[in-house]
């Protein structure tokens, strides 16, 4: 019979020391959001779904209302903290979506921000770089219930598989997956196309995955090929 640890044995029996030992701190997952409103407010206005300050304000104001929920590490349940968390990765997902969507009608039937090279690649920087944390923070907040629920219970087949769960013995004592995992998974997986140290296990995950997969594939492409055009 394997021996327990002491410190999970108290943990056991305390679930909110063990919520305790295991919830992430709030700022990585706000430091996200906070980049994304800039990014939103720097983009071109033929790029940005609505008025400027529409998304950022939204945006704003459901990060004002997690803080203040939950302010300093991500471990209260409760079903308006979670449906809050949801709305916000939605706005945030939206934006990203509509912002890819005009920037390749753009480039295909031409807009004001293509004919230079420099406005391009700034335009399409932005897009890219949206997307990148808007999937971060939705592969965040599904992945295994959210932060809140893998603070208090890791299942045994998360939805997204992690070094550390294929290779256990390589896992640190209380290890959850935390926001940084998201965010190199969002980026890997718009840069390499594909799944690179993280398996998609749940079929929610291989969707988003694929889907990112592709938008990244198409943004970079069509922006590489049309900054080539205007240079030449």
């Amino acid at each position: 019979m394997t021996e327990q640890h002491p410190s999970e044995a108290n943990d056991a029996s305390n679930p909110e020391a063990q919520a305790a030992a295991y919830a992430e701190a709030r700022w990585p997952m706000a430091g996200a959001v906070i980049a994304a409103v800039v990014l939103t407010l720097l983009l071109p206005a033929d790029l940005r779904l609505g008025p400027r300050w529409a998304l950022p304000l939204a945006e704003g104001l459901l990060l004002v209302a997690l803080i203040a929920g939950d302010p300093v590490r991500i471990s209260r349940r409760s079903a308006a903290m979670r449906a809050a968390s949801i709305a916000l990765v939605s706005v945030l997902a939206c934006g990203a979506i509509w912002s890819t969507v005009q920037l390749i009608n753009d480039l295909i039937h031409g807009g004001t921000e293509i004919n230079s090279a420099d406005a391009l690649l700034q335009a399409g920087g932005s897009v890219w770089v949206s997307t990148v944390l808007a999937f971060s923070l939705l592969y965040f907040e599904l992945d295994s219930g959210g932060a809140a629920a893998r603070a208090h219970h890791m299942p045994t087949t998360p939805d997204l598989a992690f070094p550390q769960h294929l290779s256990p013995e390589v896992k640190p004592a209380h290890w959850r997956p935390r926001y940084i995992d998201y965010l190199y998974l969002g980026l890997t997986n718009s840069t390499a196309f594909s799944p690179t140290d993280v398996m998609p296990l749940a079929p929610w995950a291989k969707i988003v995955m694929a889907i990112q997969s592709l938008v990244s594939l198409v943004i970079l492409g069509l922006i590489i090929a049309r900054a080539v055009n205007v240079l030449t």
